[in-house]
């Protein structure tokens, strides 16, 4: 991804009210100011208004942003080093949120110079020409940002520029600034340029972004140009990398005025709110279940069979939500092709507490597509791609993952439901009883297994499900309970060819 502006990629509209030629900007008592003095300028505006400063960014409140912010206002620029998938992107974009939602900029520009501060000759001619009848045009925040992904064949040419043959060759000479093809850095003067994954970028391209940072100028074919970019300049990059797959050469490091240490969720709460935040998520999912996610994450991040140097990204937590999501969606759409949606024995659960929803006791009901925890099997297959694991471990994997996956429902089970008299559970299965469930039970069917449960209305309230759940809300409920129980060792589970879930006596 080469440059990034607004989602879109369109620049909006300005406003009609905008000054249209210099001598209105100057009525205006309008001031040039630098990219970071703007940047200065908007971040303590915001301070002082108690507006969110970082709209978005999550779990780094305390720790990362009131670095960044120091470095925002020192007008430094920074390299920001993590783990994959700490949201080291995200918080680089949000800086352009911190520019003025217009600036005024020489029409045809490519350097985005403003009329109050022309940069290359033709636009100083230009200017002192027209004066203040000089046409000026407006240019959106979400155009002043620009983004390169490091890779090896980057070039000195994407990122600074390269001579122009053509221009040469219709008469301009090579001193010319008008010869020059400029690349994504200078084009996004008077913005926020980033560099991701910096220590991929070749040591002799790195070398070209020491006048940047420093002189503020640019190099192109063996000439200089005396062009001072006016930008924050912000990388990325992992830890790792500086023995890894490059570095990030010392005289350049040197050039960054700031350093700073991302960080993954640092609790339970973060981490959960960063799922909810993040997924896209295509069918519900109660909270008891998002919440063993969540601990699946932490889980593997800290297992000894992980490396932790590569990281388990923050993603892995939020594409788990997605695909259990998927999972209950797959389930609504087979029972409702099998013609097996919930029936009218769903009503059994009234006297559990669990069938305050209208409806339910039609036979035609379709399932509605509410996540179980027997869903969260189905992500130890299809995420193990996302974790590195040490050498150790190979052949493992699956095995590893669902072992922490029945930690993090254990985990979960104890902390949700700890206290509470569950004898009733026990006692559906006692003298050879049995509860069926699975991917492809209704939660009709598992509801009739269970008939009356006492104590089943505190239970689906501890797990987040309110005084009214759905049947597929209880069924979620009890299914959870059935697996903390097996886990705790108080019920006997078995898997059958077909794959349901049988859970009994363990004797």
């Amino acid at each position: 991804m080469d440059r990034v502006t607004a989602p879109n990629q369109v620049s909006p509209v300005p406003p009609a009210d905008l000054p249209s030629t210099l001598g209105e900007l100057r009525a205006t008592g309008h001031q040039y100011r630098t990219v970071k003095q703007e940047l200065r300028d908007n971040l303590l505006a915001r301070m002082s208004s108690g507006e969110d400063r970082f709209p978005g960014i999550v779990g780094y409140e305390d720790t990362v942003l009131p670095e960044v912010e120091r470095a925002l206002l020192a007008g430094h620029d920074m390299v920001l080093l993590g783990e994959r998938g700490q949201g080291k992107t995200r918080l680089i974009r949000s800086l352009g949120a911190l520019l003025d939602e217009w600036t005024p900029v020489i029409p045809g520009s490519v350097l985005n110079e403003h009329p109050m501060h022309p940069l290359t000759p033709a636009s100083r001619a230009l200017v002192n020409s027209a004066g203040d009848d000089l046409a000026i045009g407006w240019l959106h925040r979400s155009m002043r940002y620009g983004e390169k992904l490091a890779t090896p064949d980057t070039s000195v040419g994407d990122l600074i520029g390269d001579v122009d043959p053509i221009r040469l060759a219709q008469g301009r000479t090579l001193g010319d600034p008008e010869t020059i093809h400029f690349g994504l850095v200078p084009r996004t003067n008077r913005g926020v340029f980033a560099v991701n994954e910096l220590p991929d970028l070749a040591e002799r391209i790195q070398v070209a972004l020491l006048n940047v940072l420093e002189e503020r100028d640019i190099q192109v074919r063996g000439y200089q140009l005396r062009l001072p970019l006016d930008l924050l300049l912000v990388a990325s990059a992992n830890p790792e990398d500086y023995t890894n797959r490059g570095r990030i050469i010392t005289p350049l490091k040197d050039r960054f005025g700031a350093e700073i240490r991302t960080h993954y969720p640092l609790d339970l709460d973060l981490e959960l709110a960063l799922i909810r935040q993040e997924a896209d998520l295509v069918a519900v999912v109660p909270e008891h279940v998002l919440e063993v996610l969540a601990r699946f994450a932490r889980d593997v991040r800290e297992s000894p069979s992980v490396d932790p140097r590569s990281g388990v990204s923050a993603r892995f937590a939020i594409a788990a939500a997605e695909t259990v999501a998927a999972a209950a969606l797959r389930r609504s759409g087979l029972l409702a092709g099998a013609g097996a949606g919930a029936g009218a024995s769903a009503s059994a659960s009234a006297g559990a507490g669990a069938a305050a929803s209208g409806g339910a006791g039609s036979a035609s009901r379709p399932e509605a597509p509410v996540a179980r925890i027997g869903d969260t099997v189905s992500v130890t297959s299809t995420l193990r791609g996302k974790v590195e694991f040490e050498s150790g471990e190979e052949g493992r994997e699956t095995e590893v993952l669902a072992h922490l996956l029945r930690t993090a429902t254990a985990e979960t089970f104890r902390a949700r439901l700890a206290g509470l008299d569950l004898s009733g559970f026990t006692a559906i299965v006692a003298e050879g009883g049995a509860v069926e469930t699975g991917e492809l039970v209704s939660s009709a069917e598992l509801l009739r297994q269970v008939g009356t449960v006492p104590g089943l209305a505190k239970v689906l309230d501890r797990l987040g499900l309110g005084d009214a759940p759905s049947p597929e809300e209880a069924a979620a409920g009890i299914e959870f309970v059935l697996e903390g129980l097996h886990l705790t060792r108080r019920l006997g589970k078995d898997v059958t060819d077909s794959g349901r879930t049988v859970y009994g006596d363990r004797d």
